[in-house]
């Protein structure tokens, strides 16, 4: 060292720079940066060598004489100021490589340098002159390590911008655990001009992972700029099913917000959300498990979805499924609503849950307005109820079938006469009608009037003799009276009608002979008149 030393201030004194790139290599090794300052400046006298210059500020960096350096980099040089810079910086000389890169307006470098020296609000600002993505990242990198998460996010404003680098800085920002740091700056991404679709699914992917009650409230402001897959995607993971069904029905995919709502109904279930949904599904098979859904869950609202459904829904497999469990009740309202089809099975539904329901009025009501359902075995069925007014149904029934003698019958064994009289008036059978008239008369239990009412009933079908015949052996003439009156009325009206008939149509043939007589005595009369003018 003491030789380099020695030497230096040779060439100093002989004012020789003919050997300054030994001078320079060997005064590095040695560190005598004072004595090679001094020896360059002479240099600079002598040879013009980029070289020389680099070296001189290299050597005012070793010895931090910083106001040299500037005032030096201040005048014309020929230094290569970027690669001196580069070398103080890979050194640590950072004061003095800010100084160059300020320099030569190397802002990317600049705001590195900045970083190491722990200037981080300059560094923001030599970046944002630089205006490169790296350095931004750089910078924002730095910022977060040392916790200054407010210069951090004024330089991630313009790393988000980018998709391609957006993942990077959440990943950073999460290794760290800066969960809330990072939700800040995303929500303010979302305000810039430059915000793209990558911002909005990432910040509700951030939602669903750190902030649930902010989700939903995202995804109902911004699902039109969100992509839903991914999304949807990080709300499954994150077992956020109401923001999922809600996902599925902005992405049009209502099968699978149906299947989610039952297979999570606890936590995203909702019986007007729910109908609303179900009425834009594709799929039939949905129905069907919303239908088993409900008889599980939600009875009560079950009649009330069907009803939404009913246009769409095969009834009897709906009837079925429903009779399985028992719960046929609990669809009821649904079963009148779709009645007015006159499906066989709804119609047998109905009517089986009135009977058990003891309500004979609906009942009549319903067979009287739907008559596609097994008539017969309805009234076998009620022909055996305890109750009156249902047997009485069941006494219709065979009548509207045809069914005359077993209508009359069990209209008789429950003391119904008029209703007796009525079928046998339908049936339209002589034999029928005179049968029950005997039975009114033979009976002990019948009042004598019912004899009266049934002339009155079935008066086109009995023959007056044998109501004279009934009346004289039983002694009821007070009660087939007017009988016999409207008969004997018929009778004399027939022959009064039937003699006026015979006596006009005689009248008519004399009328006809007269004409025709006339008629020939004309003819006879022309031909005389005719042969005279010719004689």
């Amino acid at each position: 060292a003491d030789l380099v030393t020695q030497s230096i201030e040779s060439f100093l004194k002989a004012q020789d720079a003919t050997h300054y790139e030994l001078v320079i290599l060997k005064a590095n090794k040695t560190e005598d940066f004072k004595r090679l300052i001094d020896y360059l400046l002479m240099a600079r006298s002598k040879v013009r060598d980029k070289a020389v210059d680099s070296e001189l500020i290299y050597s005012y960096a070793r010895i931090q004489d910083l106001s040299a350096l500037e005032q030096f980099i201040g005048k014309p040089n020929s230094a290569n100021l970027d690669k001196v810079g580069d070398r103080c910086f890979e050194e640590k000389l950072y004061p003095a490589a800010r100084i160059i890169f300020t320099q030569i307006s190397n802002y990317a470098k600049l705001a590195t340098t900045l970083v190491r020296l722990e200037l981080f609000q300059e560094a923001v600002e030599a970046a944002r002159q630089a205006n490169s993505i790296q350095t931004w990242k750089d910078v924002c990198y730095a910022c977060i390590e040392h916790g200054k998460f407010r210069l951090a996010q004024m330089c991630g404003v313009n790393i988000i911008v980018f998709m391609d680098h957006l993942n990077e800085l959440i990943q950073h920002y999460e290794n760290g655990g800066h969960f809330a740091e990072l939700i800040a700056l995303l929500e303010q991404g979302i305000n810039l001009d430059r915000a793209h679709q990558g911002i909005y699914t990432q910040l509700g992917i951030l939602y669903a992972k750190y902030k649930e009650k902010k989700l939903m409230e995202h995804i109902n402001l911004f699902w039109n700029r969100i992509n839903i897959p991914t999304l949807l995607q990080a709300c499954k993971d994150n077992l956020h099913w109401k923001e999922t069904v809600f996902l599925y029905t902005h992405y049009d995919q209502y099968d699978n917000a149906i299947d989610t709502m039952i297979a999570h109904s606890s936590s995203c279930w909702e019986h007007e959300q729910f109908k609303s949904i179900i009425v834009r599904v594709a799929n039939t098979e949905v129905f069907y498990r919303a239908v088993n859904f409900y008889l599980r869950e939600h009875p009560l609202f079950l009649s009330e979805l069907l009803n939404e459904l009913s246009g769409r829904l095969d009834h009897k497999r709906v009837v079925q499924t429903i009779d399985m469990g028992g719960q046929l009740p609990l669809i009821m309202p649904y079963l009148q609503h779709v009645q007015r089809e006159n499906n066989k099975i709804v119609n047998e539904a109905i009517n089986g849950l009135l009977v058990e329901e003891e309500n004979y009025e609906a009942l009549r009501e319903s067979i009287a307005d739907y008559d596609n359902f097994d008539q017969i075995q309805l009234a076998q069925t009620l022909q055996k109820h305890e109750l009156l007014e249902f047997r009485r149904i069941a006494a219709q029934l065979y009548r509207s079938n045809q069914r005359w003698t077993t209508s009359i019958n069990l209209s008789k064994q429950d003391k119904l006469w008029q209703d007796a009289m009525d079928t046998g008036a339908a049936s339209g059978d002589a034999t029928l009608a005179e049968e029950l008239l005997r039975f009114f008369v033979s009976c002990d239990d019948c009042p004598k009037s019912c004899f009266a009412a049934c002339l009155y009933t079935c008066y086109p079908l009995i023959h007056p003799d044998v109501v004279l015949e009934l009346s004289w052996r039983y002694n009821l003439m007070e009660f087939s009276m007017p009988f016999m009156v409207q008969t004997f009325r018929e009778f004399s009206s027939k022959v009064e009608a039937l003699s006026n008939k015979v006596e006009k149509t005689e009248i008519n043939a004399q009328e006809q002979k007269e004409k025709s007589k006339n008629k020939k005595t004309k003819k006879l009369n022309k031909t005389l008149a005719y042969s005279h003018q010719h004689t």
